[in-house]
């Protein structure tokens, strides 16, 4: 058999065109997609035009809808000045203190029992319905019995925001550990690894994923919990300072102070999707 070298093959022309192509026809313009952060901002706009418009129309008394430069000019005034006696960034440390004193109680108590949870039969039989039970009940509703627990001093507010926190990191753990491949247990165990070293090298490296989108979702509970927990005889904080303003009917700085805590949990979340990346960069690749 002769092998014709590739040098000597007959090369296609450039110009050739094949049976299927219509060489007349003109090449298809490039469909361009709309980004999302386009439509994201689009919509920011709109919803801040539709609110100055309502404002200038005074379609609703001012008392309940502010206008947004108000709401802007009053984020000065309680930065400056304050409000109920601290400044902004005061109670933005206060509430910030709360949810992360929080956030690492939930971390410590959630990752053993979600791990229990995914590994152990016998802590999924323990474990699984108490979180079943915890995981609907609001805030507001055990708050009382957390009072008369702990009494109104600054570990009742904590552990409000940890307890928020608690099943979605122990939930997710749990469903990371589940969803680990039993190839690489076998396999570290056919390698002689024990128990423990299965757990710390194979199951928390591929659950690590789980256990930080659990985080990011605990983050969120834990703020929107922020405001109930800062009910209990607080005096300082972004819930305290909502729930003062709106006693007084100062409405342009509860709706500050609720877009000051979106700006803040989205700050957050930022920073943990570039933690993620860092930590996980395998994440989703699988």
């Amino acid at each position: 058999m002769t092998v014709t070298p590739y040098a000597e093959r007959p090369s296609q022309k450039i110009d050739e065109v094949d049976g299927l192509s219509v060489p007349w026809s003109p090449a298809a313009p490039k469909r361009k997609g709309v980004s999302a952060r386009m439509i994201s901002a689009v919509t920011i706009l709109v919803v801040l035009a539709v609110w100055a418009l309502s404002a200038r129309l005074q379609l609703v008394s001012p008392v309940f809808l502010p206008s947004p430069a108000a709401v802007w000019n009053k984020f000065f005034v309680v930065a400056n000045d304050g409000f109920v006696d601290a400044t902004l960034l005061q109670h933005a440390i206060a509430s910030l203190g709360r949810v992360f004193a929080a956030l690492v109680a939930a971390l410590l108590v959630g990752v053993p029992v979600g791990l229990a949870i995914g590994i152990s039969t016998i802590g999924r039989g323990i474990f699984d319905p108490l979180l079943e039970f915890l995981r609907p009940i609001p805030p507001l509703a055990y708050l009382p019995l957390v009072i008369i627990w702990f009494g109104i001093g600054e570990p009742s507010k904590i552990l409000v925001i940890a307890i928020a926190m608690l099943a979605p990191v122990a939930l997710s753990t749990a469903s990371g550990v589940r969803g680990v491949s039993q190839e690489r247990i076998n396999a570290a165990r056919s390698l002689g690894a024990t128990k423990r070293q299965v757990v710390r090298h194979v199951i928390l490296p591929s659950a690590l994923p789980s256990i930080l989108t659990g985080l990011r979702i605990a983050l969120g509970a834990g703020w929107s919990t922020l405001v109930a927990a800062e009910l209990v005889a607080a005096t300082r904080g972004l819930g305290f300072m909502i729930q003062s303003a709106a006693q007084f009917l100062v409405t342009d700085v509860v709706i500050m102070g609720i877009l000051v805590i979106a700006a803040i949990a989205f700050v957050l979340e930022f920073i943990i999707r570039r933690i993620e990346r860092v930590l996980v960069p395998w994440a989703g690749r699988e």
